[in-house]
């Protein structure tokens, strides 16, 4: 049943994410005057006719993924056929820029309304990349924030690895009282022969629950030092209530923060392929999604809610970059149609964009092979 429910909501989770960008280029197409000749639910061939409303066919498609939005003389070679009345080409330059970004407009409103709503009404927590931001915050009274000290490191030969202390967990006392910063550590140590460590350390059951257990060790001290470095984090973090306009405010930072890392993200994944030739740890494909999915699920509705809207902003990235075959990549024809003064050769055009798609299928099917041999070997 878990396997299911994990499966349709990956299947819902793509398919409305491509179904909005889609829209986005449907409606604005119409408002532009340029005729839709389909709008596809799902990827061809086609498995049924569902119907026609306003000289657009609505269509079924077999490949159960997204959908897309095909527009008169979009595809044809021949000038005649593309500068007909009512076709893309045949729009003024700006409403076909509004309609190749009417799609990533989408799907930023998607992600801004998600975490407006989770932000207003469900007390979603923001993204802090930093512990200064997070200082910031809870200095301004926005958070109130349980600190902790993680254990991040255990010397070799020192009184943490003679007791076989783990990294990977938060230490939560030292000889019973508790600790929140590392002088905290140091006072309970200093002159003592040894003291006893309380660490809690996360579990991962078979159902993806996470669980805590706590462990004592006896650690042996030297010096005041037992060999074990110490983060400072953040163990829970409350934030105050907000209204509907506090909301779309943290909503709008958060966008900012997701789309930056997605760049980030991109920008090294590229990066890797070419000097590396290999897919950077934190980037994930088709069934890396498909994995984070599943979890979101096991998590709660909330969890999955926020994967939406981050693969939304991923998506809206993604698609504006000034490549070949996205959409950023056909506004660059655009604007230089409008530079030159004159459409640019259709031939190299057809020819860019079949670069462009066959490079971007490498490097799916080499993100996906990396998910494969990351879930295999974990």
């Amino acid at each position: 049943m878990s396997f299911l429910l994990s499966t349709i909501a990956f299947f819902v989770l793509l398919t409305l994410l491509v179904l909005i960008h889609e829209l986005g280029h449907f409606v604005v197409a119409k408002w532009s005057k340029v005729t839709v000749d389909e709008f596809g639910f799902g990827l061809p061939p086609m498995a049924k006719k569902l119907f026609t409303w306003k000289n657009t066919l609505f269509s079924l498609n077999w490949i159960p993924f997204g959908g897309f939005v095909r527009m008169k003389g979009e595809n044809s070679m021949d000038p005649n056929v593309r500068n007909l009345k009512g076709s893309f080409a045949a729009a003024s330059i700006p409403k076909r820029l509004a309609i190749l970004m009417a799609g990533v407009f989408m799907n930023f409103i998607l992600a801004i309304s998600i975490y407006t709503a989770g932000f207003w009404l469900f007390d979603w927590v923001p993204t802090y990349l930093s512990v200064e931001s997070l200082n910031v915050a809870e200095s301004r009274g926005d958070a109130v924030v349980d600190w902790g000290l993680y254990v991040t490191e255990i010397s070799s030969g020192g009184g943490a690895d003679g007791a076989n202390v783990m990294t990977g967990g938060v230490l939560m006392s030292v000889n019973g009282n508790s600790v929140f910063n590392v002088d905290d550590v140091l006072v309970e140590q200093e002159g003592k022969s040894s003291v006893e460590y309380v660490i809690e350390y996360k579990l991962e059951e078979a159902e993806e629950v996470k669980e805590t257990e706590e462990k004592k060790f006896i650690v042996q001290v030297d010096n005041g030092k037992t060999g074990i470095a110490l983060s400072r984090i953040a163990t829970n973090i409350e934030i105050k209530d907000v209204n509907f306009f506090g909301g779309i405010g943290l909503a709008l930072r958060e966008s900012w923060t997701v789309t930056s890392g997605t760049v980030d993200g991109i920008t090294s994944l590229f990066k890797s392929l070419i000097f590396v030739h290999g897919v950077p740890e934190g980037i994930a494909g088709i069934v890396g999604i498909a994995q984070l999915t599943h979890n979101s699920i096991q998590e709660g509705m909330m969890v999955y809610l926020r994967l939406v809207a981050l693969l939304s902003l991923s998506l809206a990235v993604l698609n504006i970059l000034p490549f070949p075959a996205l959409d950023g990549g056909r506004v660059v024809f655009v604007i230089v149609e409008m530079i030159i003064r004159k459409p640019v050769n259709r031939r190299l055009e057809v020819i860019t964009n079949a670069a462009g798609i066959i490079f971007l299928m490498a490097v799916m099917v080499a993100v996906t092979w990396n998910d494969i041999l990351r879930i295999f070997s974990s």
